[in-house]
């Protein structure tokens, strides 16, 4: 990727790391945004080195506007002018609509959904000025088809496609993509804390009969982030295994 800069929010989790690895694989340098303490981000940041990824870390919290300002800020100062931007950062807060809090809905609206607007604001005026970029923003296979339990997850993640598309037309003409990938169900923490017992029903109605690796999910967001993808823009790219078609 020619030295391109490329920045990961959500950049420590399973799926985050994987991007980052792959990102770094393509000749990209990185920087990954997370919302962890310093003893985990330099201990996730050495466990990196010593794998032979060398990743900037750069604190943030998604929800807050004035945050990521700073944390722009901080990116350009110590790195430069990020060129590709992937909107990671994703959390649930699972209850059926009956039970769910004002507090579980808000929570995983402003991670899910908001980040978009307060990190994305961030770069995209650079990104239109230098006639280069690419955002992709994970959404999620409940965002297209729902899921019981997840009003609030799935409502975030399926505003993500229209803020995608939205930017997209906005953005085209000055050289910059904006797409969406949809995961299905994926080997990872938050995948594992399911009980066995449902996560084995839900790899049962999976076509392909297993989990999603992250480095599976990387390899697509690579794709979309490529040179070679520049009319490729307004997209969902979904990678489910076949549990959704559409």
């Amino acid at each position: 990727m020619n030295n391109r800069i490329a920045l990961v929010t959500g950049g420590m989790g399973d799926i985050g790391t994987a991007i980052c690895q792959h990102f770094i694989e393509l000749g990209a340098k990185v920087i990954a945004v997370d919302y962890v303490d310093k003893t985990q981000t330099a201990n996730w940041q050495l466990q990196q080195k010593q794998l032979g990824f060398d990743i900037g870390v750069v604190y943030a919290d998604v929800t807050q506007f004035e945050s990521c300002a700073m944390m722009a800020k901080e990116v350009a100062d110590r790195f430069g002018s990020v060129d590709i931007l992937v909107n990671g950062a994703g959390i649930t807060q699972d209850a059926s609509f009956r039970k769910m809090t004002p507090e579980q809905w808000n929570k995983v609206v402003h991670t899910d959904l908001d980040s978009m607007f307060n990190v994305t604001k961030q770069f995209i005026d650079g990104m239109v000025t230098r006639g280069f970029g690419r955002v992709i923003n994970i959404s999620s296979v409940n965002g297209q088809k729902g899921q019981f339990g997840q009003t609030n997850y799935s409502s975030a993640k399926s505003g993500v496609y229209g803020f995608t598309k939205s930017l997209a037309q906005e953005v085209a003409k000055n050289g910059v993509t904006v797409n969406a990938i949809s995961p299905g169900y994926v080997n990872s923490k938050m995948v594992m804390t399911v009980a066995e017992n449902i996560r084995e029903q839900i790899i049962a109605t999976i076509p392909a009969g297993r989990l999603a690796k992250p480095e599976e999910i990387a390899w697509a967001i690579g794709f979309l982030a490529a040179e070679r993808s520049a009319f490729i823009t307004g997209i969902n790219l979904p990678v489910n295994g076949g549990l959704h078609m559409y």
